[in-house]
């Protein structure tokens, strides 16, 4: 079975289990919504690719439900900065990948790995490192490999070369969820340390309700979400 889709079934009883309740709940997450999500990303990507015309095709467990995620994520982003610190690193992602595919062997089997897999840990890692935050450095890992396979198909088209977009397909879905697995867990277990190393969070005096951190007597406090704590 494909990395992406073994990661899905563990991730799913993990959180069946009740294990990380508190990084969904920092990403506006409940058990039940990810636990929807990772079955329809896993049955969406058995389902075959729907075609869009001029010789595009997207997939709905490796292209639109990723995309319906990312755009609630994002509508929940707790500030501005947060926001635009997604839309930066979701660039930074896609170029990182597009610049990947450029420069690997263009045969597959004359490397050890597979190239979506370090397409999705590029992705990833580009993601927390620019992201920061849980959700921005979810967001950023999901759309760096769905842009870069946008952006190399619209090259192509420009150039004149004939292509076919597979959006979330042929694969992609183990790059988009290794993505988007391994940004998230680097801003949690990174976030953590430095929480410990700073003796605490720097919100330790709020409270956490609702998805953002208040002051204890009722004042929102802000979230910067920055410093790897949402």
């Amino acid at each position: 079975m494909p990395l992406g889709l073994t990661l899905l079934i563990v991730a799913t009883i993990l959180v069946l289990f009740g294990i990380g309740q508190r990084m969904l709940d920092r990403m506006r997450l409940s058990d039940k919504t990810a636990v929807l999500f990772m079955v329809a990303i896993f049955v969406g990507s058995l389902i075959p690719d729907i075609p869009l015309g001029r010789n595009a095709y997207i997939n709905i467990g490796g292209a639109i439900v990723p995309l319906i995620l990312v755009i609630y994520l994002f509508a929940k982003a707790g500030t501005a900065m947060e926001k635009l610190r997604a839309v930066v690193a979701s660039i930074l992602s896609a170029l990182g990948v597009y610049l990947a595919g450029r420069y690997m062997p263009s045969e597959p089997e004359t490397i050890i790995i597979d190239p979506n897999y370090v397409y999705g840990i590029i992705a990833g890692i580009i993601g927390y490192l620019f992201g920061r935050s849980r959700r921005a450095s979810f967001i950023a890992g999901v759309l760096g490999v769905l842009l870069a396979d946008l952006g190399q198909w619209i090259e192509n088209l420009l150039r004149g070369v004939p292509s076919r977009l597979r959006l979330g397909g042929a694969g992609a879905v183990d790059a988009v969820v290794i993505a988007g697995f391994l940004a998230v867990l680097l801003a949690e277990v990174i976030g953590e340390l430095r929480e410990r190393l700073q003796g605490g969070t720097a919100k330790k005096a709020m409270i956490y309700e609702d998805g953002s951190f208040k002051r204890k007597d009722g004042d929102d406090g802000g979230h910067t979400g920055g410093e790897g704590n949402e």
